[in-house]
Protein backbone atom coordinates (compact mmCIF):
# COMPACT_ATOMS: atom_id res chain seq x y z
CA UNK A 1 0.00 0.00 0.00
CA UNK A 2 1.32 3.42 -0.99
CA UNK A 3 -0.11 6.66 -2.32
CA UNK A 4 -3.49 6.25 -4.06
CA UNK A 5 -3.34 6.35 -7.85
CA UNK A 6 -5.44 9.54 -7.88
CA UNK A 7 -3.42 11.28 -5.14
CA UNK A 8 -3.23 15.05 -5.70
CA UNK A 9 0.40 16.15 -5.64
CA UNK A 10 0.69 19.90 -5.65
CA UNK A 11 1.96 23.23 -4.44
CA UNK A 12 0.51 26.23 -2.64
CA UNK A 13 0.85 30.01 -2.42
CA UNK A 14 -1.11 32.93 -0.92
CA UNK A 15 -2.07 36.06 -2.84
CA UNK A 16 -0.65 38.51 -0.28
CA UNK A 17 2.73 36.75 -0.30
CA UNK A 18 2.96 35.94 -4.00
CA UNK A 19 0.76 38.05 -6.22
CA UNK A 20 1.97 41.64 -6.04
CA UNK A 21 0.22 44.01 -8.42
CA UNK A 22 -0.28 46.52 -5.62
CA UNK A 23 -3.29 48.77 -6.35
CA UNK A 24 -3.47 47.61 -9.99
CA UNK A 25 -6.72 47.26 -11.91
CA UNK A 26 -8.93 48.48 -9.11
CA UNK A 27 -7.42 46.59 -6.17
CA UNK A 28 -7.30 48.41 -2.82
CA UNK A 29 -5.40 47.61 0.36
CA UNK A 30 -6.01 44.67 2.65
CA UNK A 31 -4.85 44.45 6.25
CA UNK A 32 -1.75 42.52 5.17
CA UNK A 33 -0.72 45.37 2.85
CA UNK A 34 0.03 47.45 5.95
CA UNK A 35 2.79 45.12 7.23
CA UNK A 36 6.38 46.25 6.80
CA UNK A 37 9.47 44.16 6.10
CA UNK A 38 11.00 42.42 9.12
CA UNK A 39 13.73 39.86 9.65
CA UNK A 40 14.69 37.01 11.92
CA UNK A 41 15.81 39.54 14.53
CA UNK A 42 13.57 42.50 13.67
CA UNK A 43 9.77 42.32 14.00
CA UNK A 44 7.39 43.35 11.25
CA UNK A 45 5.36 46.46 11.99
CA UNK A 46 1.76 47.34 11.24
CA UNK A 47 1.40 50.96 10.09
CA UNK A 48 -1.96 52.75 10.15
CA UNK A 49 -0.99 54.69 7.05
CA UNK A 50 1.10 53.22 4.26
CA UNK A 51 4.33 55.20 3.91
CA UNK A 52 6.46 53.72 1.13
CA UNK A 53 9.07 56.46 1.59
CA UNK A 54 9.78 55.20 5.11
CA UNK A 55 9.00 51.48 4.95
CA UNK A 56 9.13 48.60 2.49
CA UNK A 57 5.89 46.62 2.30
CA UNK A 58 6.61 43.14 0.89
CA UNK A 59 3.06 42.37 -0.26
CA UNK A 60 3.04 45.27 -2.70
CA UNK A 61 5.27 43.50 -5.22
CA UNK A 62 5.74 40.09 -3.59
CA UNK A 63 6.83 37.62 -6.32
CA UNK A 64 5.04 39.50 -9.12
CA UNK A 65 2.75 36.59 -10.01
CA UNK A 66 0.24 39.20 -11.16
CA UNK A 67 2.32 39.84 -14.27
CA UNK A 68 3.91 36.38 -14.62
CA UNK A 69 1.11 33.91 -13.95
CA UNK A 70 1.27 32.22 -17.37
CA UNK A 71 5.00 31.58 -17.02
CA UNK A 72 4.54 30.34 -13.45
CA UNK A 73 1.67 28.00 -14.25
CA UNK A 74 3.65 26.56 -17.17
CA UNK A 75 6.53 25.80 -14.77
CA UNK A 76 4.13 24.14 -12.32
CA UNK A 77 2.67 22.07 -15.14
CA UNK A 78 6.15 21.01 -16.29
CA UNK A 79 6.83 19.85 -12.72
CA UNK A 80 3.72 17.69 -13.03
CA UNK A 81 1.49 19.29 -10.41
CA UNK A 82 -1.97 17.76 -10.12
CA UNK A 83 -3.35 20.46 -7.84
CA UNK A 84 -2.43 24.06 -7.06
CA UNK A 85 -3.65 25.85 -3.95
CA UNK A 86 -4.03 29.58 -4.45
CA UNK A 87 -5.93 32.28 -2.62
CA UNK A 88 -8.07 35.02 -4.06
CA UNK A 89 -7.41 38.54 -2.89
CA UNK A 90 -10.74 39.81 -1.57
CA UNK A 91 -9.76 43.40 -2.44
CA UNK A 92 -9.40 42.53 -6.12
CA UNK A 93 -13.04 41.42 -6.20
CA UNK A 94 -14.54 43.93 -3.75
CA UNK A 95 -11.85 46.59 -3.18
CA UNK A 96 -13.48 48.09 -0.08
CA UNK A 97 -15.41 44.95 0.80
CA UNK A 98 -18.88 46.50 0.63
CA UNK A 99 -19.35 47.62 -2.99
CA UNK A 100 -22.65 46.84 -4.69
CA UNK A 101 -20.95 45.27 -7.71
CA UNK A 102 -17.65 43.37 -7.98
CA UNK A 103 -14.57 44.63 -9.77
CA UNK A 104 -14.78 43.07 -13.23
CA UNK A 105 -11.04 43.36 -13.83
CA UNK A 106 -10.38 41.32 -10.69
CA UNK A 107 -12.83 38.63 -11.78
CA UNK A 108 -11.26 38.54 -15.24
CA UNK A 109 -7.78 38.12 -13.75
CA UNK A 110 -8.72 35.09 -11.68
CA UNK A 111 -10.78 33.58 -14.46
CA UNK A 112 -7.69 33.70 -16.66
CA UNK A 113 -5.63 32.01 -13.96
CA UNK A 114 -8.19 29.28 -13.34
CA UNK A 115 -8.63 28.68 -17.06
CA UNK A 116 -4.87 28.48 -17.50
CA UNK A 117 -4.70 25.89 -14.71
CA UNK A 118 -7.46 23.83 -16.30
CA UNK A 119 -5.70 23.99 -19.67
CA UNK A 120 -2.66 22.44 -17.98
CA UNK A 121 -4.78 19.80 -16.19
CA UNK A 122 -4.05 21.29 -12.77
CA UNK A 123 -6.91 21.19 -10.27
CA UNK A 124 -7.37 24.53 -8.45
CA UNK A 125 -7.80 24.52 -4.68
CA UNK A 126 -9.00 28.02 -3.78
CA UNK A 127 -8.68 29.66 -0.38
CA UNK A 128 -11.39 32.31 -0.17
CA UNK A 129 -9.85 34.28 2.70
CA UNK A 130 -6.12 34.00 3.35
CA UNK A 131 -5.54 36.90 5.76
CA UNK A 132 -6.90 39.21 3.03
CA UNK A 133 -9.55 41.29 4.84
CA UNK A 134 -10.21 44.60 3.05
CA UNK A 135 -8.68 47.32 5.19
CA UNK A 136 -11.82 49.39 4.81
CA UNK A 137 -13.79 46.72 6.69
CA UNK A 138 -11.23 46.77 9.47
CA UNK A 139 -11.51 50.55 9.76
CA UNK A 140 -15.26 50.91 9.46
CA UNK A 141 -16.56 47.71 11.06
CA UNK A 142 -13.70 46.47 13.23
CA UNK A 143 -13.25 43.50 10.92
CA UNK A 144 -14.72 40.19 11.97
CA UNK A 145 -15.69 41.54 15.37
CA UNK A 146 -18.75 42.94 13.60
CA UNK A 147 -21.45 40.53 12.50
CA UNK A 148 -21.98 42.72 9.44
CA UNK A 149 -18.75 41.34 7.98
CA UNK A 150 -20.53 38.00 7.54
CA UNK A 151 -22.80 39.54 4.92
CA UNK A 152 -19.91 41.13 3.06
CA UNK A 153 -18.04 37.81 3.06
CA UNK A 154 -21.06 35.85 1.80
CA UNK A 155 -21.60 38.30 -1.04
CA UNK A 156 -17.94 37.83 -1.94
CA UNK A 157 -18.34 34.03 -1.76
CA UNK A 158 -21.47 34.07 -3.90
CA UNK A 159 -19.61 36.04 -6.54
CA UNK A 160 -16.76 33.51 -6.56
CA UNK A 161 -19.03 30.45 -6.59
CA UNK A 162 -21.07 31.80 -9.50
CA UNK A 163 -18.29 33.38 -11.56
CA UNK A 164 -15.96 30.38 -11.28
CA UNK A 165 -18.54 27.62 -11.31
CA UNK A 166 -17.11 24.72 -13.28
CA UNK A 167 -13.56 25.99 -12.90
CA UNK A 168 -13.17 25.28 -9.18
CA UNK A 169 -14.30 22.21 -7.26
CA UNK A 170 -12.28 22.50 -4.02
CA UNK A 171 -12.66 25.53 -1.73
CA UNK A 172 -11.29 26.52 1.69
CA UNK A 173 -13.28 29.12 3.61
CA UNK A 174 -10.57 30.56 5.91
CA UNK A 175 -6.84 30.03 6.08
CA UNK A 176 -5.64 28.86 9.51
CA UNK A 177 -8.89 29.91 11.17
CA UNK A 178 -7.61 28.87 14.61
CA UNK A 179 -5.10 31.74 14.52
CA UNK A 180 -7.99 34.11 15.25
CA UNK A 181 -8.24 32.70 18.78
CA UNK A 182 -4.51 32.68 19.51
CA UNK A 183 -3.54 35.21 22.16
CA UNK A 184 -1.59 38.08 20.65
CA UNK A 185 -2.17 36.87 17.09
CA UNK A 186 -5.92 37.14 16.57
CA UNK A 187 -6.01 40.33 14.55
CA UNK A 188 -4.04 38.68 11.73
CA UNK A 189 -7.05 36.59 10.79
CA UNK A 190 -9.82 38.72 12.31
CA UNK A 191 -8.82 42.19 11.15
CA UNK A 192 -9.70 43.67 14.53
CA UNK A 193 -8.71 47.30 14.25
CA UNK A 194 -9.88 49.05 17.41
CA UNK A 195 -6.62 48.19 19.17
CA UNK A 196 -3.54 50.39 18.92
CA UNK A 197 -1.65 48.97 15.95
CA UNK A 198 0.99 51.68 15.85
CA UNK A 199 3.40 49.87 18.16
CA UNK A 200 2.29 46.36 17.30
CA UNK A 201 5.09 43.88 16.65
CA UNK A 202 4.37 40.78 14.63
CA UNK A 203 7.60 38.99 15.33
CA UNK A 204 6.95 35.27 15.14
CA UNK A 205 10.21 33.98 16.59
CA UNK A 206 10.73 35.34 20.10
CA UNK A 207 8.39 34.22 22.86
CA UNK A 208 8.90 37.56 24.63
CA UNK A 209 7.02 39.26 21.81
CA UNK A 210 3.81 37.56 22.94
CA UNK A 211 3.86 39.80 26.02
CA UNK A 212 4.43 42.82 23.80
CA UNK A 213 1.57 41.94 21.50
CA UNK A 214 -0.95 40.98 24.19
CA UNK A 215 -1.07 44.47 25.66
CA UNK A 216 -2.18 45.83 22.27
CA UNK A 217 -5.45 43.90 22.46
CA UNK A 218 -8.55 44.91 24.37
CA UNK A 219 -9.16 41.30 25.43
CA UNK A 220 -9.22 37.76 24.16
CA UNK A 221 -13.02 37.78 24.27
CA UNK A 222 -13.08 40.08 21.28
CA UNK A 223 -11.04 37.60 19.27
CA UNK A 224 -13.41 34.76 20.13
CA UNK A 225 -16.37 36.89 19.12
CA UNK A 226 -14.69 37.53 15.78
CA UNK A 227 -14.00 33.80 15.48
CA UNK A 228 -17.69 32.99 16.10
CA UNK A 229 -18.62 35.26 13.21
CA UNK A 230 -16.10 33.44 11.02
CA UNK A 231 -17.64 30.10 12.05
CA UNK A 232 -21.07 31.34 10.99
CA UNK A 233 -19.70 32.79 7.76
CA UNK A 234 -17.91 29.54 6.94
CA UNK A 235 -21.00 27.41 7.62
CA UNK A 236 -23.19 29.65 5.47
CA UNK A 237 -20.56 29.60 2.71
CA UNK A 238 -20.55 25.78 2.77
CA UNK A 239 -24.32 25.74 2.34
CA UNK A 240 -24.15 28.33 -0.42
CA UNK A 241 -21.43 26.44 -2.30
CA UNK A 242 -23.43 23.22 -2.17
CA UNK A 243 -26.58 25.01 -3.33
CA UNK A 244 -24.89 26.66 -6.31
CA UNK A 245 -23.13 23.44 -7.33
CA UNK A 246 -23.56 20.14 -5.46
CA UNK A 247 -20.16 19.07 -6.82
CA UNK A 248 -18.40 21.74 -4.76
CA UNK A 249 -16.27 20.48 -1.86
CA UNK A 250 -15.54 22.95 0.94
CA UNK A 251 -12.98 22.43 3.69
CA UNK A 252 -11.68 23.96 6.87
CA UNK A 253 -8.00 24.87 7.23
CA UNK A 254 -6.16 24.68 10.54
CA UNK A 255 -2.69 25.86 11.54
CA UNK A 256 -1.40 22.44 12.55
CA UNK A 257 1.15 21.52 15.17
CA UNK A 258 1.86 18.75 17.68
CA UNK A 259 2.32 19.98 21.23
CA UNK A 260 3.92 17.10 23.07
CA UNK A 261 4.15 16.86 26.86
CA UNK A 262 7.80 17.61 27.64
CA UNK A 263 7.93 14.92 30.32
CA UNK A 264 5.87 11.99 31.56
CA UNK A 265 4.69 14.14 34.45
CA UNK A 266 0.91 13.63 34.31
CA UNK A 267 0.47 17.40 34.66
CA UNK A 268 2.45 17.88 31.42
CA UNK A 269 0.29 15.27 29.69
CA UNK A 270 -2.94 16.96 30.77
CA UNK A 271 -1.55 20.36 29.75
CA UNK A 272 -0.70 18.96 26.31
CA UNK A 273 -4.27 17.71 25.93
CA UNK A 274 -5.68 21.09 26.97
CA UNK A 275 -3.40 22.99 24.59
CA UNK A 276 -4.33 20.77 21.65
CA UNK A 277 -8.00 21.27 22.39
CA UNK A 278 -7.68 25.02 22.67
CA UNK A 279 -5.36 25.66 19.73
CA UNK A 280 -6.27 22.95 17.22
CA UNK A 281 -9.34 20.83 17.94
CA UNK A 282 -11.66 23.64 19.01
CA UNK A 283 -12.01 25.24 15.58
CA UNK A 284 -12.19 22.02 13.62
CA UNK A 285 -14.66 20.52 16.12
CA UNK A 286 -17.01 23.39 15.32
CA UNK A 287 -16.47 23.22 11.57
CA UNK A 288 -16.46 19.44 11.18
CA UNK A 289 -18.98 18.44 13.87
CA UNK A 290 -21.18 21.49 13.52
CA UNK A 291 -21.34 22.56 17.17
CA UNK A 292 -19.23 24.03 19.94
CA UNK A 293 -17.49 21.25 21.92
CA UNK A 294 -18.42 20.76 25.56
CA UNK A 295 -14.89 21.51 26.78
CA UNK A 296 -15.13 25.03 25.34
CA UNK A 297 -17.52 25.97 28.15
CA UNK A 298 -14.72 25.78 30.70
CA UNK A 299 -12.30 27.67 28.43
CA UNK A 300 -14.80 30.50 28.03
CA UNK A 301 -15.62 30.58 31.72
CA UNK A 302 -11.99 30.73 32.84
CA UNK A 303 -11.12 33.38 30.23
CA UNK A 304 -14.19 35.49 30.97
CA UNK A 305 -15.57 35.04 27.47
CA UNK A 306 -19.26 35.47 26.69
CA UNK A 307 -19.98 35.13 22.98
CA UNK A 308 -22.98 36.95 21.57
CA UNK A 309 -25.02 34.63 19.36
CA UNK A 310 -28.29 34.73 17.47
CA UNK A 311 -31.13 32.23 17.64
CA UNK A 312 -30.35 30.54 14.32
CA UNK A 313 -26.60 30.13 14.92
CA UNK A 314 -26.73 26.56 16.22
CA UNK A 315 -28.71 25.43 13.19
CA UNK A 316 -26.38 27.30 10.83
CA UNK A 317 -23.32 25.55 12.29
CA UNK A 318 -25.01 22.16 12.17
CA UNK A 319 -26.06 22.56 8.54
CA UNK A 320 -22.73 24.01 7.37
CA UNK A 321 -20.26 21.26 8.22
CA UNK A 322 -17.22 21.04 5.96
CA UNK A 323 -16.46 18.27 3.46
CA UNK A 324 -12.76 17.82 4.16
CA UNK A 325 -10.08 18.74 6.69
CA UNK A 326 -6.97 20.62 5.58
CA UNK A 327 -4.08 21.97 7.59
CA UNK A 328 -0.60 23.47 7.55
CA UNK A 329 2.31 21.64 9.14
CA UNK A 330 5.87 22.87 9.59
CA UNK A 331 7.18 22.09 13.05
CA UNK A 332 6.27 20.99 16.57
CA UNK A 333 6.91 22.03 20.15
CA UNK A 334 6.50 20.80 23.70
CA UNK A 335 4.52 22.00 26.70
CA UNK A 336 5.28 21.73 30.41
CA UNK A 337 3.89 23.09 33.66
CA UNK A 338 7.40 23.98 34.80
CA UNK A 339 8.35 27.48 33.67
CA UNK A 340 11.64 28.91 32.37
CA UNK A 341 12.25 26.40 29.60
CA UNK A 342 14.05 27.07 26.32
CA UNK A 343 11.51 28.04 23.68
CA UNK A 344 11.53 27.15 20.01
CA UNK A 345 10.74 29.51 17.14
CA UNK A 346 7.66 29.24 14.98
CA UNK A 347 5.33 31.09 12.68
CA UNK A 348 2.17 31.50 14.73
CA UNK A 349 2.56 28.85 17.40
CA UNK A 350 5.28 28.41 19.94
CA UNK A 351 6.48 25.63 22.20
CA UNK A 352 9.25 24.45 24.43
CA UNK A 353 12.28 23.19 22.53
CA UNK A 354 12.33 19.43 21.92
CA UNK A 355 15.82 18.00 22.60
CA UNK A 356 15.23 15.16 20.13
CA UNK A 357 14.73 17.42 17.09
CA UNK A 358 16.97 19.53 14.86
CA UNK A 359 16.03 23.04 13.74
CA UNK A 360 15.99 25.06 10.52
CA UNK A 361 17.97 28.25 9.87
CA UNK A 362 15.06 30.21 11.28
CA UNK A 363 14.82 28.07 14.41
CA UNK A 364 11.78 25.98 13.48
CA UNK A 365 12.08 22.43 14.76
CA UNK A 366 11.82 19.73 12.11
CA UNK A 367 9.59 16.77 12.99
CA UNK A 368 8.42 14.51 10.12
CA UNK A 369 7.19 11.82 12.50
CA UNK A 370 4.94 14.42 14.09
CA UNK A 371 3.12 14.75 10.76
CA UNK A 372 2.25 11.06 10.80
CA UNK A 373 1.12 11.40 14.41
CA UNK A 374 -1.04 14.45 13.67
CA UNK A 375 -2.63 12.81 10.61
CA UNK A 376 -3.64 9.83 12.72
CA UNK A 377 -5.09 12.11 15.40
CA UNK A 378 -7.18 13.95 12.80
CA UNK A 379 -8.42 10.70 11.26
CA UNK A 380 -9.32 9.14 14.61
CA UNK A 381 -11.28 12.26 15.53
CA UNK A 382 -13.15 12.96 12.28
CA UNK A 383 -12.91 10.08 9.74
CA UNK A 384 -12.99 12.33 6.68
CA UNK A 385 -10.76 13.19 3.70
CA UNK A 386 -7.62 15.10 4.67
CA UNK A 387 -5.31 17.44 2.77
CA UNK A 388 -1.87 18.65 3.86
CA UNK A 389 -2.05 22.07 2.21
CA UNK A 390 1.08 23.73 3.62
CA UNK A 391 4.41 22.08 4.36
CA UNK A 392 7.89 23.25 3.52
CA UNK A 393 11.27 24.52 4.62
CA UNK A 394 12.26 28.18 4.68
CA UNK A 395 15.95 28.46 3.82
CA UNK A 396 18.36 31.03 2.38
CA UNK A 397 19.14 29.53 -1.03
CA UNK A 398 22.02 30.56 -3.29
CA UNK A 399 21.69 31.24 -7.01
CA UNK A 400 24.89 29.93 -8.59
CA UNK A 401 26.70 31.57 -11.53
CA UNK A 402 25.27 28.95 -13.88
CA UNK A 403 21.74 29.77 -12.61
CA UNK A 404 21.35 26.54 -10.67
CA UNK A 405 20.20 26.27 -7.06
CA UNK A 406 21.32 23.31 -4.98
CA UNK A 407 18.97 22.71 -2.06
CA UNK A 408 19.56 19.18 -0.70
CA UNK A 409 18.22 20.32 2.69
CA UNK A 410 14.80 21.00 1.14
CA UNK A 411 14.79 17.66 -0.65
CA UNK A 412 15.61 15.95 2.65
CA UNK A 413 12.86 17.86 4.46
CA UNK A 414 10.23 17.03 1.84
CA UNK A 415 11.34 13.42 1.48
CA UNK A 416 11.04 12.79 5.21
CA UNK A 417 7.60 14.39 5.41
CA UNK A 418 6.32 12.57 2.31
CA UNK A 419 7.57 9.30 3.81
CA UNK A 420 5.67 10.17 6.99
CA UNK A 421 2.53 10.72 4.91
CA UNK A 422 3.04 7.38 3.22
CA UNK A 423 3.22 5.71 6.64
CA UNK A 424 0.02 7.49 7.64
CA UNK A 425 -1.73 6.18 4.53
CA UNK A 426 -0.60 2.69 5.51
CA UNK A 427 -2.10 3.42 8.93
CA UNK A 428 -5.44 3.88 7.15
CA UNK A 429 -5.60 7.65 6.77
CA UNK A 430 -7.77 9.04 3.97
CA UNK A 431 -5.13 11.48 2.73
CA UNK A 432 -6.05 12.85 -0.70
CA UNK A 433 -3.66 15.76 -1.35
CA UNK A 434 -0.34 17.36 -0.50
CA UNK A 435 0.54 20.91 -1.56
CA UNK A 436 4.08 22.00 -0.81
CA UNK A 437 4.13 25.53 0.61
CA UNK A 438 5.52 28.34 -1.50
CA UNK A 439 6.17 26.08 -4.48
CA UNK A 440 7.53 29.22 -6.14
CA UNK A 441 9.45 31.56 -3.82
CA UNK A 442 7.18 33.90 -1.88
CA UNK A 443 7.74 36.52 0.80
CA UNK A 444 7.59 34.86 4.21
CA UNK A 445 4.54 35.65 6.33
CA UNK A 446 6.48 35.68 9.58
CA UNK A 447 9.20 38.13 8.54
CA UNK A 448 8.27 39.46 5.10
CA UNK A 449 11.66 38.32 3.79
CA UNK A 450 12.26 36.92 0.33
CA UNK A 451 15.50 35.29 1.42
CA UNK A 452 13.55 32.92 3.66
CA UNK A 453 12.72 30.82 0.63
CA UNK A 454 10.27 27.91 0.50
CA UNK A 455 10.04 27.43 -3.24
CA UNK A 456 11.04 24.69 -5.61
CA UNK A 457 11.41 27.52 -8.12
CA UNK A 458 13.75 30.42 -7.35
CA UNK A 459 12.62 34.03 -7.79
CA UNK A 460 15.52 36.40 -8.45
CA UNK A 461 14.57 39.13 -5.98
CA UNK A 462 15.89 40.31 -2.63
CA UNK A 463 14.11 41.41 0.54
CA UNK A 464 13.73 45.01 -0.69
CA UNK A 465 12.26 44.07 -4.06
CA UNK A 466 15.44 44.41 -6.13
CA UNK A 467 16.20 41.88 -8.86
CA UNK A 468 15.09 40.59 -12.25
CA UNK A 469 12.30 38.42 -10.79
CA UNK A 470 13.29 35.74 -13.27
CA UNK A 471 12.38 32.18 -12.34
CA UNK A 472 14.92 29.33 -12.00
CA UNK A 473 14.06 25.73 -11.07
CA UNK A 474 15.97 24.42 -8.06
CA UNK A 475 17.29 20.88 -7.63
CA UNK A 476 14.18 20.19 -5.52
CA UNK A 477 12.03 21.05 -8.56
CA UNK A 478 13.43 18.14 -10.56
CA UNK A 479 13.35 15.86 -7.53
CA UNK A 480 9.67 16.62 -6.84
CA UNK A 481 8.88 16.14 -10.53
CA UNK A 482 10.22 12.59 -10.26
CA UNK A 483 8.24 11.99 -7.06
CA UNK A 484 5.04 13.04 -8.84
CA UNK A 485 5.82 11.00 -11.98
CA UNK A 486 6.27 7.86 -9.89
CA UNK A 487 3.42 8.66 -7.46
CA UNK A 488 5.85 8.70 -4.55
CA UNK A 489 7.75 5.53 -5.45
CA UNK A 490 11.03 7.32 -6.21
CA UNK A 491 12.18 9.68 -3.47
Amino acid sequence: MSFPKDFLWGGATAANQFEGGWLEDGKLDSTMDHLTLGSKNRPRKFTEEIDENKYFYPTHKASDFYHRYKEDIALLAEMGLKIYRLSINWTRIYPNGEEEKPNEKGIAFYREILTELKNHNIEPLVTISHYELPYHLALKYDGWYSRKTIDFYLKYCETLFNEFNGLVKYWITFNEINVTAMEGKGYIGAGIHSVNHKDLSLHMHDIDDIKLMKKDYEDLAKQYQALHHQFIASALAVQLAHKIDPENKVGCMIAGNCQYPLTCNPCDVVLGQQERRKHFWFCSDVQVRGAYPKYSERIFKEKGIAIETEAQDEKILSNGRVDFYSFSYYSTGCVAVEANREMTAGNLTFGISNPYLKSSQWGWQIDPEGLRYFLNEIHDRYQMPIMVVENGLGQNDKLEADQTIHDPYRIEYMREHIMAMEEAIRDGIDLIAYTSWGCIDIVAASTGEMKKRYGLIYVDADDEGNGTYNRYPKDSYYWYKKVIETNGKKM
